[in-house]
């Protein structure tokens, strides 16, 4: 029987060992986010929950997205976006505009000082994860990174 005959061995991953996996996951990122957004914050002055909607915005068709639908996107509670919303309203950053088919619906809208801030605020932020991202990891395994990630989203996400 050759060693190509041998049928493969299953091994279960030791407790400890997938713990500390994970765990190094989380530390990983917990630590890379708060550089990238302390950053954010020093040039924009932006917290991360603003520049994550303000980001959102900025790829949306139009600059604009139901305020229900950016909540739920940016894992926000109803409460929790409205103060931000709030806040990014009175820096004059969006405003929000009632949906002319449906009066339940109020849309989120980038202002031009919002855009121009968000758009900035972007690049900035792809700079500053070429630097605390690619840089360290290289092109391809930040790609992997990017679609093991992915995977996890798409295996556990409900529904």
């Amino acid at each position: 029987m050759s060693s190509s005959d041998v049928a493969p061995v299953e091994t279960r991953t030791d407790d400890d060992q997938i713990v500390t996996w994970w765990g190094l996951v989380i530390e990983g990122y917990h630590v890379t986010q708060e550089r990238i957004m302390a950053e954010i914050s020093d040039q924009f002055g932006l917290a991360p929950a603003s520049f994550d909607i303000l980001v959102r915005l900025v790829r949306s068709p139009e600059h604009r997205m139901p305020m229900t639908k950016l909540a739920h996107e940016a894992a926000l509670s109803s409460g929790g976006f409205t103060k931000v919303a709030d806040r990014l309203a009175k820096a004059g950053l969006i405003r929000r505009e009632p949906c002319d088919t449906d009066r339940r619906v109020t849309y989120a809208v980038l202002t031009d000082h919002g855009l121009d801030v968000a758009e900035r605020a972007r690049t900035a932020c792809a700079e500053i994860l070429r630097r605390r991202v690619l840089q360290p990891l290289g092109e391809v395994d930040s790609a992997a990174l990017a679609q093991t990630m992915r995977t996890l989203r798409e295996a556990n996400s409900p529904g």
